[in-house]
């Protein structure tokens, strides 16, 4: 069985994978703090919880934006699980170039979004991910990763706007707002993240359309937050929670 693991700044998303087929999927906290002795605990249990021999477990990809996890995570499956996981870069990326100033410094989770898209959707595509940062990964009509755009998440901004005002609270934002019109503080802020957010997704996915002219993409959107935001923006006609996973278990394919 493959582990796949999505390491992003605030979540870890664990997948387990038969074959093609994703059995499982976990999501915990991001914790840079964490030891591979600890990550052992954590994740025997919830094997335990599905029933799944931790033995059963002879293969596992990483894709990581958090190093000092990256880290305990290679530690956990090497001193653990016996296993030496690869480790997703500019370099692994399922035979999809990549055409930015720098590859390296495009992050893991954008490669692996690009190269699920691809082969899950068709191409080109515009691939959303809603994290901690907000970031849009553009593939061409050729296969080639092209780059993007990032945009503060929506818990960010949540977090600032209490942060730093005095009087305006932590909300609540899984409830949809009536209107755009909000008529009491609460009401306001789920107007202005949703409305808000869904407005500037569609403008920015109207811009890098623009640069993909006369090809007409698919939109895929993505994250722990996509299906909140999609009612909000009209473009985002596929959702995927689980690309990213999809992914891992693709380059996985082609490593082995």
């Amino acid at each position: 069985m493959l582990l796949a693991i999505d390491v992003g700044n605030t979540h870890t998303v664990f997948g387990v994978y038969q074959g093609s087929k994703l059995l499982c999927h976990w999501r915990v906290r991001t914790d840079r703090q964490t030891t591979a002795d600890e990550l052992a605990v954590q994740f025997h249990s919830l094997l335990l919880l599905k029933s799944i021999a931790m033995d059963a477990i002879d293969q596992a990809i990483i894709a990581s934006v958090a190093p000092t996890m990256q880290a305990a995570l290679v530690g956990y499956l090497k001193g653990y699980l016996h296993i030496s996981p690869i480790i997703v870069d500019h370099r692994n990326t399922a035979g999809m170039g990549i055409q930015i100033d720098i590859p390296s410094e495009v992050g893991a989770d954008r490669i692996v979004n690009s190269v699920a898209a691809r082969d899950k959707y068709g191409i080109p595509a515009i691939i959303v991910d809603f994290g901690t940062a907000i970031t849009f990964d553009c593939v061409s009509k050729e296969g080639h990763y092209l780059g993007g755009a990032i945009a503060p998440g929506m818990a960010i901004a949540l977090e600032a706007l209490s942060a730093r005002t005095a009087k305006l609270p932590r909300v609540d934002i899984s409830e949809a707002p009536r209107s755009a019109i909000g008529t009491n503080t609460e009401s306001a802020i789920r107007s202005g993240m949703l409305f808000g957010y869904g407005g500037m997704v569609e403008g920015l996915i109207a811009e890098i359309k623009k640069c993909l002219l006369p090809d007409e993409p698919k939109i895929i959107a993505t994250g722990g937050m996509a299906e909140l935001i999609a009612p909000y923006a009209p473009s985002l006609a596929i959702v995927d929670p689980l690309l990213t996973l999809e992914g891992l278990r693709i380059i996985h394919a082609t490593k082995i």
